[in-house]
């Protein structure tokens, strides 16, 4: 796990916003939100994809975990407030490079936590090869294919906006 390694807190004092924009140019930003509004016309689920940073360095020092922290996310961005308790949040925790998907209870128990960390793994790799906008865009794709089986189109608009939530 890379929260745990040596040098977290170093690398979390050097990562910023310019990180989060070399990262994901605003082109790449626009395409993310292009990718989850197409991605919720096949399906009736909600996909919210948020970047953080850094954490600040007492929560870096209290070894908070990147799990823990899409935990709240999901919460402060109401990711769970969905008609079918069918909100998905997709955290990447820039300075970490771990991403965490965090499903309300709707579609989790239908799902479960093997598939959610084979698409985790895979985007992670891809943003250690610097394949920030493929690694997010094959993510979105992968958790709309299991929402598209679980939860299939049915009549009304997103729930949640789908410009990416820069944290």
């Amino acid at each position: 796990m890379t929260w745990q390694r040596p040098g977290r807190w170093w690398r979390h004092a050097i990562t910023d916003r310019a990180d989060v924009k070399r990262a994901f140019p605003e082109r790449a930003l626009d395409r993310i939100e292009q990718a989850i509004g197409a991605a919720e016309a096949k399906h009736a689920g909600q996909i919210v994809f948020a970047i953080e940073p850094a954490l600040p360095f007492p929560r870096v020092a209290a070894k908070l975990a990147p799990r823990d922290r899409a935990l709240e996310v999901f919460g402060l961005l109401r990711v769970w407030d969905t008609e079918h308790n069918n909100g998905v949040l997709i955290y990447l925790l820039l300075a970490d490079r771990d991403v965490e998907i965090v499903a309300d209870r709707g579609i989790h128990a239908r799902v479960g936590a093997a598939m959610w960390q084979h698409v985790c793994e895979t985007m992670e790799a891809a943003f250690r090869d610097g394949r920030y906008e493929e690694g997010a865009l094959s993510g979105i794709e992968a958790v709309s294919a299991l929402l598209a089986k679980a939860f299939p189109r049915s009549s009304g608009s997103g729930e949640l906006p789908n410009r990416p939530v820069l944290i």
